[in-house]
């Protein structure tokens, strides 16, 4: 009853549970691993800067990104696609498109061999992005995400997105740290962006560069140390660790991967309905314990009384219809009881 009730409580205020499960390990959480983008940021980048190397125009830098990445579905590709349709960029056939999780895409273009992605991934390339480098620092400092691009082996510009930080964030994040939740941030940004975000939410445990597998690593590590572990995401690369994790939150604006992948939705995807579901999961518990005492302590008083425990010394006996009354009433207060629910204060 109670987790029926639970679950009914929590669709109203924006959480979606899957399970019986999700609920008791949120409530007994003691750490929760949130990813960045899309989940403590709107996840919305904008494409706000593009800086190109000596001899390379910008709009020409623009146009071979967004040629190269027609062929992607990240977040950052739909801002340069975004970026070049606002400023009536054409973009050309690109052959030999590949994609690599958390570093990158290459391709070629008009006979030119494209390179788009990390610096890692650049120099794994056997690429130097060089004075680009010093650009790209400053641009983190703002927690902005970057990408470089290079052409033919040349590394010729950079391109910087901001994310703005969802309203509330903050306030959601003090809330669940006044409760006792650890809060640990993954992102496969740099380090100096990840640093900004780490400080605008009041974050000190922070692992930036983090590949899509590294996070599931980070989940099981925290598993291994005996913490109960929550996990907050929403893209593709999410839904590993939201597996790995003892609960799994997704936001209900992520993709469908993650969703499938977590007990807990929060529909809106906002940080706020991450307090709600971490109230209820404790109101929910407790509720239950209150029915597990009113049950018992129905039959514990009863039962003796019911065999004649008092007969010797009262003459006192229960009637079979009393017996079925108190039946009746121990039910009739446990979903009262589970009913109180619905106005808990979330």
């Amino acid at each position: 009853m109670s987790i029926l009730v639970g679950v009914g409580r929590g669709a109203t205020a924006g959480v979606l549970v899957r399970n019986a499960e999700a609920l008791e390990s949120l409530a007994r959480a003691s750490a929760l691993v949130v990813d960045k983008t899309g989940t403590l940021t709107q996840g919305r980048p904008r494409l706000v800067r593009v800086a190109s190397a000596a001899g390379v125009l910008d709009a020409e830098a623009l146009a071979l990104a967004a040629s190269l990445e027609r062929g992607s579905a990240h977040p950052l590709a739909a801002a340069i696609q975004e970026a070049a349709r606002e400023r009536g960029i054409a973009t050309r056939e690109v052959s030999g498109f590949a994609a690599v999780p958390g570093r990158g895409v290459r391709g070629s273009a008009d006979g030119r061999a494209l390179v788009l992605g990390t610096a890692a991934f650049l120099r794994e390339a056997g690429m130097d992005v060089g004075a680009l480098d010093e650009v790209a620092e400053a641009e983190r400092r703002e927690a902005r995400s970057v990408v470089f691009l290079a052409v033919d082996g040349r590394p010729v510009a950079l391109l910087s997105f901001a994310d703005p930080i969802k309203a509330g964030a903050r306030d959601a994040l003090d809330a669940l740290r006044a409760d006792g939740l650890e809060i640990v941030m993954l992102t496969g940004d740099g380090r100096a962006a990840a640093a900004a975000v780490g400080r605008a939410l009041g974050i000190a445990t922070i692992e930036a560069e983090v590949l899509p597998e590294r996070k599931a690593e980070v989940v099981r590590g925290l598993s291994a140390q005996g913490r109960i572990v929550a996990m907050a995401g929403d893209g593709v690369n999410d839904a590993p660790a939201l597996a790995a994790a003892h609960v799994g939150i997704a936001m209900g604006t992520g993709t469908d991967v993650a969703i499938e992948s977590a007990g807990i939705t929060l529909v809106k995807g906002d940080l706020a309905a991450l307090v709600r579901a971490r109230r209820l999961s404790r109101a929910t518990l407790a509720n239950i314990r209150q029915n597990l005492f009113w049950a018992f302590a129905y039959n514990v008083a009863a039962i003796p009384v019911a065999a004649g425990a008092l007969y010797p010394w009262l003459g006192l006996l229960l009637s079979p219809m009393l017996a079925a009354a108190l039946m009746a009433a121990s039910s009739v207060s446990v979903i009262a009881n589970a009913l109180r629910l619905r106005r808990v204060p979330l």
